[in-house]
């Protein structure tokens, strides 16, 4: 069975990779390219290796523009950070089922708080671990490199996931976005697109471009049907 055609193309560019010496020059840029939401990740130093943003700067990003703000929690115990997170201005909240025991109380804590609620899984995590919660989600993130790090190759294993993951979506009539986060670029985003992906996360690719804001429309370019 072929996958269901994926809805709006959404371009998600990751602040892992922004200049954040000009943070508000950056955002702006963003906004002028056309981007529908902003990626945050936040990792913890624990769960994977790097550290990164917390509250503080969700909040000043906030002030800074309008695109909804994308959380991504790469986190021991994410469910402490839920109601600051979401406070300071989170559009939606994506967790990691490797750090989630009770996913579905998870879940349902953040739609209460008035976040979209998205789960996520290492590229060696089962599918199988998130369908018992796929009919509540808002999102569901497919994570093309092991997390940690922007910059990385992608995982071309991914495409097949994502196609999966878009059969287990519509076998449960879910609305929620398919995302998909690591290594995205003019080479990869049409596989990803075909697959069944419609909202897709681009660090290094965007801000390294000789023009990042023309980069965000020449990769939404790429998720059209050719012949």
């Amino acid at each position: 069975m072929s996958p269901k055609k994926p809805g709006r193309v959404r371009i998600a560019p990751s602040l892992l990779s922004a200049d954040f010496g000009k943070l508000a020059e950056e955002l702006a840029m963003l906004e002028a390219g056309g981007a529908d939401w902003l990626h945050v990740d936040v990792m913890d130093g624990v769960f994977v290796p790097n550290l990164t943003f917390g509250a503080k700067v969700i909040e000043t990003c906030r002030k800074l523009t309008k695109l909804p703000l994308d959380v991504h929690l790469m986190v021991v115990e994410p469910e402490k950070y839920f109601d600051a997170f979401v406070a300071a201005g989170a559009a939606s909240l994506t967790i990691h089922v490797e750090t989630s025991p009770h996913l579905n109380r998870q879940v349902m804590r953040i739609k209460e708080l008035g976040a979209m609620a998205g789960v996520t899984l290492n590229p060696a995590t089962a599918l199988e671990t998130v369908r018992d919660v796929v009919a509540e989600l808002d999102l569901l993130l497919i994570m093309s490199v092991n997390p940690g790090y922007g910059g990385q190759k992608f995982i071309n294993g991914a495409v097949g996931r994502i196609a999966r993951a878009r059969t287990m979506l519509d076998e449960a009539r879910s609305h929620a976005v398919l995302e998909v986060d690591g290594g995205i670029a003019r080479e990869t985003i049409t596989a990803c697109w075909r697959a069944g992906a419609d909202t897709f996360v681009a660090g290094n690719a965007i801000f390294s471009a000789a023009d990042p804001r023309a980069e965000i429309g020449a990769l939404r370019a790429l998720c059209t049907e050719r012949v």
